[in-house]
């Protein structure tokens, strides 16, 4: 089973990053065999299109579930057609909010917050 983390960094020691379509990295956690890989996101600097562009990527690497702080409308349609559940991560590493996916401690998300929401919290 392999999930997506929005990362400030490369690695599983980096800081959750609470936006979707414009986040920094995404890393792609595999459950089962522990390995991960960081996915720099492109998008990070679309004036448009942002979530729909990293819905794809994501939905592209085969992920069952992702792991955020916010989701756009347009990134939560695209993860919900993929069939990808969305989870809402702590301000924490992404090491421990894959823990604490795996051990349940994750509020779902169903809501999504207003278009260019991210474009505010740039960084």
């Amino acid at each position: 089973m392999k999930i997506c983390i929005t990362s400030s960094g490369e690695t599983i020691e980096s800081a959750l990053d609470p936006r979707f379509g414009r986040c920094s990295y995404f890393i792609i956690a595999d459950l089962e065999s522990g390995e991960h890989s960081a996915v720099a996101n492109e998008a990070v600097g679309f004036g448009g299109g942002a979530g729909i562009s990293s819905g794809q990527l994501v939905a592209e690497k085969g992920v069952t579930a992702v792991i955020t702080g916010n989701v756009g409308p347009n990134a939560l349609k695209v993860l919900k057609t993929a069939g990808i559940e969305i989870f809402r991560g702590t301000d924490a590493t992404v090491k421990e909010n894959i823990e604490r996916y795996k051990a349940g401690g994750l509020e779902k998300i169903t809501e999504n917050v207003p278009s260019h929401f991210g474009m505010k919290n740039r960084g």
